[in-house]
């Protein structure tokens, strides 16, 4: 199991044995990213630039799954793999160093990894990928089409919406009683139709960003937008930036807002799937609204002062370090403190001080051997 979870079931209390073995399940493409950390400026054309640090990782898909794991959900995820040294390091990552269910997925013969280079700087981040779409495994039950159809039973799945497209893995986890909470990416068609999203019909809660959100509902402010979702879906949840998250439920229309905490951000790659890791993890666990909000907003602020995508994924390790920070630094805003008092019964006692370095694998070592970007 992951470091970062120290044996932290955020759902005790609440599992019975007819409960599914799967807390979580999501799907999507497993990338290899290589991040270039330490970089003073962006790459100049016809010079060459050297990092002082790099690391690397499974990204992609594996984002999420690392920091629903993390957090201590039984997280399965279903994802081709080549059969490169690239996607043997990343299977072995993730099954073996973040304890993630692999059993849904598979090896390609002959198919190489997708691959990620990042590099950091002033707070942003540049990307170059490269790969081919996997293909179907032989036992997929419709031509061209990936799997999976038959997801394992699930409390929750996370999909990624795609406009014009349906996965029919999703109906499949709704109808076996899974909440389904969805993401979304930019639309490339410029249409921003919420008809074009047949799969947001079987969504629990939908989590889109500012932008994103006023763009499907024709609205100029991400509150106003976060009502019009709410009509068609349970739970809307539209993340704010630097301002926090604002979310709305569909049934009753009580909205909360969380303000975010300021941190200074290294390298934002993955804060998306660690806020919804998050929120996933307060919702399961029953929380109020609020405290989901706020609990997301907070992994993610964590996430943000590393580098990375999965490297960056906190676990309850770095929730308590920093919980027992705060609570000690002169000058806090009791308000504040109050807002993740919540907290004081979830968290161990934090054996490690703040701030903290995280450990993370690198290509190039054993699985024992983990190095730091730095």
């Amino acid at each position: 199991m992951s470091t970062h979870n120290p044996g932290i079931d955020p759902l005790l209390g609440l599992r019975a044995p007819q409960d599914p073995a799967c807390d979580v399940f999501l799907t999507g493409t497993v990338f290899l990213d290589i991040v270039f950390t330490g970089l003073d400026s962006a790459p100049v054309r016809g010079t060459e630039s050297w990092a002082r640090g790099m690391g690397s990782s499974p990204g992609g898909v594996a984002n999420m799954a690392t920091a629903l794991a993390r957090l201590g959900l039984h997280t399965s995820l279903a994802a081709a793999f080549g059969d490169d040294h690239y996607g043997e390091y990343c299977w072995d990552a993730l099954e073996q160093g973040e304890g993630i269910d692999l059993s849904m997925s598979h090896t390609v013969p002959g198919w190489h990894s997708p691959v990620t280079v990042s590099m950091a700087y002033e707070g942003e981040r540049t990307m170059v990928s490269h790969g081919h779409e996997a293909p179907a495994p032989a036992t997929a039950p419709l031509p061209g089409r990936t799997f999976p159809y038959c997801p394992p039973r699930a409390r929750a799945a996370v999909a990624s919406l795609t406009p014009g497209r349906s996965e029919p893995w999703v109906a499949a986890a709704a109808r076996e009683g899974a909440m389904i909470f969805a993401d979304v990416g930019w639309d490339e068609t410029g249409r921003w139709d919420l008809d074009a999203l047949p799969d947001l019909g079987h969504c629990l809660a939908f989590l889109p960003n500012a932008e994103e959100a006023m763009r499907y509902t024709r609205t100029d402010c991400p509150r106003a937008a976060a009502h019009a979702l709410a009509e068609r879906v349970p739970l809307a949840v539209v993340t704010l930036g630097a301002e926090g998250a604002y979310a709305v439920d569909g049934a009753t229309g009580a909205a909360a807002e969380v303000p975010a905490i300021e941190v200074e951000a290294l390298d934002p790659t993955g804060a998306g799937d660690v806020f919804v890791a998050g929120f996933v993890t307060g919702t399961l666990a029953g929380w109020p609204m609020a405290d989901r909000l706020a609990f997301a907003g907070l992994t993610a602020a964590l996430s943000v002062q590393e580098f990375g995508g999965s490297l960056s994924a906190p676990g309850w390790t770095e929730v308590a370090a920093w919980w027992q920070r705060v609570r000690t630094c002169a000058g806090q805003d009791p308000a504040a403190l109050e807002r993740y008092a919540f907290l004081e019964d979830l968290l161990p006692a934090a054996d490690r001080a703040w701030p903290l370095r995280r450990a993370v694998p690198t290509i190039g070592f054993g699985s024992e051997g983990r190095t730091p970007t730095g």
